[in-house]
């Protein structure tokens, strides 16, 4: 056991002798110090550059529009007979009630008017033929136009084309499509304009469209539903003639 001790002992020895304790450890380079300290003052040099012109730097003056503001600007997109047709549609569709405000103060019509100029061919098509084809009607049945008729010619000239229809499988006759379709758009920009919501605020209506008065989406039915209550009452408010 001795010798095998000693052997081992002296191989050992043999062995650590052929690989020095520089290669060992393998240490790195010397790192030069004057050329780390030229390269963190260059650093510290352009930081010092880019902080100050950044400190120059100053926002161009770009007045944000507000997303409501649109419902406010003027006709850009329909003709001017289309666009009083528009504004006579509105008026029609979502007359104004005792707590509410009429389309014409809401900026329905604007807000449509920018809406659809913002939409596939296909939807500004509907909306021109269906534009043309009320003033036609009408100016066929009463001899004046859509935009001059009065609420009774006017009901004349829509009421054929109301259907019933579920959510998201509107008619697809074009007329009747176009009126269906219209109408709920104008409910929509009407309910979500600023008007509206402050309106609704004032009667601490909360969720504008709730209790909202509407039948001539439903031919022959009229209903006033109140939250929390599925029975048909006579309509108080926002009535269509």
């Amino acid at each position: 056991m001795k010798g095998l001790a000693v052997a081992t002992a002296t191989a050992g020895t043999a062995l650590g002798q052929q690989y020095p304790a520089s290669q060992a450890q393998n240490p790195p380079p010397a790192a030069d110090a004057a050329g780390q300290g030229a390269k963190a003052a260059a650093t510290e040099s352009r930081r010092n550059a880019r902080m100050e012109a950044m400190s120059r730097f100053r926002s161009p003056d770009i007045p944000v529009s507000q997303p409501d503001a649109v419902a406010m600007t003027a006709p850009r997109y329909f003709t001017a007979a289309r666009y009083a047709t528009l504004v006579q549609l509105c008026e029609i569709m979502m007359p104004a009630g005792d707590d509410y405000p009429s389309t014409a103060k809401t900026g329905t019509a604007e807000f449509l008017d920018f809406y659809i100029g913002s939409s596939p061919v296909e939807q500004q098509t509907m909306y021109n033929n269906g534009l043309d084809r009320l003033n036609a009607d009408s100016m066929k049945q009463f001899k004046v136009s859509f935009a001059k008729a009065d609420e009774k010619q006017a009901d004349a000239v829509i009421r054929p084309h109301l259907k019933g229809w579920m959510n998201n499988h509107p008619p697809r006759e074009g007329q009747a499509r176009f009126i269906n379709l219209a109408q709920r758009d104008i409910r929509m920009a009407t309910m979500n304009s600023p008007a509206w919501s402050i309106a609704a605020e004032a009667v601490g209506d909360r969720t504008p469209g709730v209790g909202l008065y509407w039948h001539p989406i439903d031919p022959g039915i009229q209903r006033w539903v109140t939250p929390g209550h599925g029975h048909a009452a006579p309509a108080t408010n926002h009535q269509h003639s």
